[in-house]
């Protein structure tokens, strides 16, 4: 197999987390309810009837956490910024008290030699915004751009990378067409104009990072994915084409210039909800570009299945990882490629790479995970093939630093590096942890030595 120590000297190791699946404290410190505060109690909406006002009680235990990634040896942290914990009503009042847990998280991690890398939007929508119409109104857009104008004049001094949008996907499809995640709406034309705004909300916080933090690397993070045909026939060609629409080029195009997909706007059925300038906006030019990729997307055509009618396919014998995702390394090479050749993107992150899997802790104390250490080795290889075929990958954050509330599927899917007991919150290096961490250190060691 492809050695990872083959990756660029300077490539940057970090790891990943979001605010809602791993913070807790939902009512504490002026933090008010987000939509994934309200999805969580609509009963049957998450397995179990799990919430994340605990989660992984981040908020109290950072300390703790920021320790595990010293004992990584990571260069990097990728977190999500609570927006109701810092404007609790989705604009207006700052809460004094967010910003001062997120000046503390980082003036530590930074003490530490660990590079944080915010993200601004990971799904938790102030509930306040949601009750005035949510994504798929414009003013919820233009709130965003105020709340990240406030985070970056705060942060800004000292943090330099910074994304807008985690999986706008997620939010607007899964969680405005699919209903499976908050809000939980199915209703294709509000679906649409969440996206249409989520880009624009993009746009607009682009302009307004810059403006308080003139030398900050921007860029965003989408869940992308290599979309083929099951067969050769010609309804399955057809709908994989349709999938790459919904899932890629949707989401690319208009950040890079080319408005929205024709073919995708005529399947949808829905106008754009665009005023003069926004293409403009949204466009606005990325400083790198992050890709999360779990698995591959074979498409076999759905004629009376829910939009984009193309339904995925795993093959029999396939490996599969606790979620039932296909693993498949080389569609991460293949994505990045992509992102590369027809985007022209200059400096990309894989942003989010995981898998989960039921695992439990030994007699000893300890996580054997050896399914997840094969597929972070496989899914690193995969980053090589794909530097040696010229994409500029700067950098790899693994899913997750730690096990937390794993949105729908509350706390039954496990994809961190440590094993978190959710009842005592005793917190446990797995396996994979210790391989990911002896790879870091193996591939700082052999860069010094090659200087």
């Amino acid at each position: 197999m492809t050695s990872p120590f083959a990756l660029p000297a300077d490539f940057l190791w970090g790891v990943a987390t979001a605010s809602y699946q791993i913070e807790g404290a939902a009512a504490e410190d002026g933090r008010e309810p987000s939509i994934w505060d309200t999805f969580s109690r609509v009963p049957g909406a998450v397995a179990n009837g799990d919430t994340g006002d605990v989660a992984c009680d981040h908020y109290h235990r950072w300390r703790e956490d920021i320790a595990l990634m010293k004992q990584l040896g990571v260069d990097a942290y990728r977190f999500s910024i609570a927006w109701p914990r810092v404007v609790p009503g989705g604009s207006g009042r700052t809460n004094e008290a967010g910003l001062a847990f997120y000046d503390r998280l980082t003036d530590a991690l930074l003490e530490e030699g660990i590079t944080p890398f915010p993200t601004l939007y990971h799904w938790d929508l102030p509930q306040a915004l949601q009750d005035r119409g949510g994504w798929p109104v414009r003013e919820t857009a233009e709130h965003f751009a105020s709340y990240a104008s406030k985070v970056a004049e705060r942060l800004g001094d000292r943090v330099k990378n910074w994304a807008t949008l985690n999986e706008p996907l997620c939010s607007a499809w899964i969680g405005h067409l699919e209903g499976a995640m908050a809000p939980g709406l199915t209703d294709i034309e509000a679906a649409v104009r969440a996206s249409y705004h989520l880009h624009l909300g993009h746009g607009l916080a682009v302009q307004a990072i810059r403006a308080a933090v003139p030398d900050a690397q921007v860029g965003i993070v989408n869940n992308l994915t290599h979309c083929e045909p099951a067969s050769d026939k010609e309804a399955d060609v057809a709908a994989a084409v349709r999938a790459d629409g919904h899932t890629n080029r949707w989401w690319m195009d208009p950040l890079h210039g080319r408005g929205y997909p024709q073919d995708m706007l005529e399947l949808y059925g829905v106008e754009l909800p665009e005023q003069q300038g926004d293409l403009r906006t949204i466009a606005e030019p990325l400083d790198w570009l992050g890709l999360n990729y779990y698995f591959r997307n074979l498409v076999a055509d759905d004629p009376g299945g829910a939009l984009p009618r193309a339904r995925q396919v795993v093959p029999a014998g396939a490996r599969r990882t606790h979620m039932d995702w296909e693993v498949h390394p080389s569609g991460l090479t293949k994505t990045l490629l992509r992102m590369t050749d027809d985007y022209g993107a200059r400096r990309l992150y894989v942003t989010e790479n995981g898998s989960a899997y039921p695992d439990v802790v030994g007699p000893d104390g300890q996580v054997d995970d050896p399914e997840r250490v094969r597929y972070l080795d496989e899914h690193l290889a995969a980053c090589v093939d794909a530097v040696d075929e010229g994409v500029p990958l700067v950098g790899y954050f693994a899913w997750s630093l730690m096990d937390n509330f794993e949105w729908a599927y509350g706390y039954d899917k496990r994809f961190g590096l440590v094993h978190v007991d959710y009842p005592t919150q005793r917190r446990t290096i797995k396996s994979s942890g210790h391989h990911y961490a002896d790879i870091v250190r193996k591939h700082r060691r052999r860069a010094r030595r090659a200087a």
